[in-house]
């Protein structure tokens, strides 16, 4: 079987990343891994010292564990947006497929697993744009047999994703004029998610500064699906006064993290939607739940 490259992409959370890296250094595939970690600049004065801190443990963090290690410093703060859009590309002018990463993510022992065999049983499938390391709770129906579910929202906690998927982006959203103007189309938009419209807006003013709403439009415009694993593979523990994208409660987003010892899966090899799962898939991104955790947060509930 083929191992893909992970990538991690970090920026001044000392803590965090070292737990991110500690748990995948766990994996059952950790030895068979070629490890590449990217280091944003500061952004200000005052982040200096942090990011220094990192990179002084990056440069303890040797190839004990995984196949290799690479670390690439930016000089300066280029922000995840475009972190994450170069950094992916820059990989993937290499390898054919990719593991994505960032720096508040714990991982099971089975995630690279997971994402690695997703991989290899998806790379024919055009209609499937990406895999998701994480999940929301959910309940399968009685007699399900498979290990994953679809949705039309791609995740950005722990993901993976094709060459030939990645290298189709229109990253300046030129169909954005047009789009903004179309209720039918804005209505659909939102069926993954009732802030999906409002970031895109968002980012398209310049408000916010996120690549993976854009990828999730491209998902959207091209009808494409993500594979989810039906028990988490991923949990994020970068919740905080530091969070740069996750500052407030967490609970919106609490998971079980999978504490198996499975390591092959049962993938649904007839990529569809399931009312089933959507159902609960968009549960956590309605309207009533957004404003329920963001009124716990407020008053820090």
């Amino acid at each position: 079987m083929q191992y893909y490259p992970v990538v991690i992409f970090c920026f001044n959370r000392l803590s965090c990343l070292k737990e991110t890296i500690s748990s995948l250094s766990k994996n059952y595939l950790a030895a068979e891994t070629d490890l590449i970690i990217f280091s944003d600049g500061a952004k200000k004065q005052a982040d200096r010292a942090k990011v220094e801190e990192v990179r002084a443990y990056l440069k303890t963090v040797s190839a004990e564990g995984f196949k290799s290690v690479k670390v690439k410093e930016s000089p300066v703060n280029k922000g995840l947006y475009t972190s994450v859009i170069t950094g992916v590309s820059e990989v993937l002018n290499v390898h054919d497929a990719i593991i994505v990463l960032e720096d508040d993510l714990v991982t099971s022992a089975n995630f690279l697993d997971f994402m690695n065999e997703g991989l290899m049983t998806y790379k024919n499938h055009s209609d499937v744009i990406s895999i998701a390391g994480y999940t929301s709770p959910v309940s399968t129906p009685i007699g399900f047999e498979f290990d994953n579910y679809f949705t039309g929202r791609a995740a950005s906690w722990g993901w993976a994703t094709w060459k030939l998927q990645w290298e189709k982006v229109d990253w300046k959203v030129s169909s954005y004029p047009d789009f903004k103007k179309d209720r039918k189309q804005r209505q659909a938009f939102n069926n993954m998610g009732s802030d999906m419209n409002k970031m895109l807006d968002r980012q398209m003013n310049g408000l916010i500064s996120s690549w993976a709403i854009v990828w999730c439009y491209h998902q959207f415009s091209n009808q494409l699906l993500t594979v989810f694993p039906t028990v988490s593979k991923v949990v994020n523990i970068g919740f905080g006064e530091d969070a740069t994208h996750t500052k407030g409660n967490s609970n919106r987003y609490a998971t079980d993290l999978d504490q198996s010892t499975t390591r092959t899966f049962r993938f649904d090899r007839t990529p569809k939607l399931s009312k089933f799962f959507i159902k609960q898939f968009i549960k956590k991104y309605s309207l009533r739940s957004r404003l329920y955790y963001k009124m716990r947060s407020f008053f820090k509930l």
